[in-house]
């Protein structure tokens, strides 16, 4: 029981981490004479290439990443807890296969914050948990599904202060590396 508890416990702080490096950008980009958003992912630029691995780091006020904070620590939490092994990959792949796929199909602006992983995090958890239909894997579906189910919303055109097309790139990459990861396992596990 302890070195569970442990585990959660050094999972907690590592995500704390995490979650403080971004408010320290934040903080970072307040105190600057220019905005840090220039360096998010700008479609179709060669400069907005970059952006593709800061835009996550990248968000346009307190607000903003205020409201991403607890989405992103909850996701990333889960992630690393139940998905361990899975984890660098899945957030190595719907940063930069999300954020490509902005690059390539999103309207021209800047597109910053973290809601892009945050949208493939989700995705991923509610996929993967279904299709290894073990109990645990489908508790965890079930709860993601009940915190952050209203996130579908998010993924359709409204505020046009809103990167919908992150939102929606990063969940379609989410539903695929789940998919890529499952056939992966059963192939390893002669399943098929």
């Amino acid at each position: 029981m302890n070195e569970k508890f442990a585990t959660i416990k050094k999972t907690a702080i590592n995500v704390l981490y995490f979650v403080a490096l971004l408010w320290v950008i934040k903080v970072v980009d307040v105190i600057m004479p220019f905005s840090l958003s220039q360096f998010g992912i700008v479609p179709r630029t060669f400069g907005g290439l970059a952006g593709i691995l800061f835009a996550p780091f990248l968000h346009a006020n307190i607000f903003h990443l205020l409201s991403n904070t607890i989405p992103v620590f909850v996701l990333l939490f889960v992630l690393l807890l139940f998905y361990k092994n899975d984890a660098p990959l899945v957030i190595t792949f719907s940063v930069l296969l999300g954020g490509l796929l902005v690059w390539i199909f999103g309207r021209s602006a800047s597109h910053i914050g973290i809601s892009g992983l945050i949208y493939s995090l989700a995705a991923f958890l509610i996929t993967a948990g279904f299709l290894r239909k073990d109990f645990k894997s489908v508790v965890v579906s079930l709860a993601i599904i009940i915190l952050y189910g209203g996130l579908i919303w998010g993924i359709f055109p409204g505020r046009y202060w809103i990167s919908w097309e992150g939102h929606l790139f990063g969940a379609l990459v989410g539903v695929f590396i789940a998919f890529y990861f499952f056939k992966k396992d059963k192939k390893s596990n002669n399943l098929e």
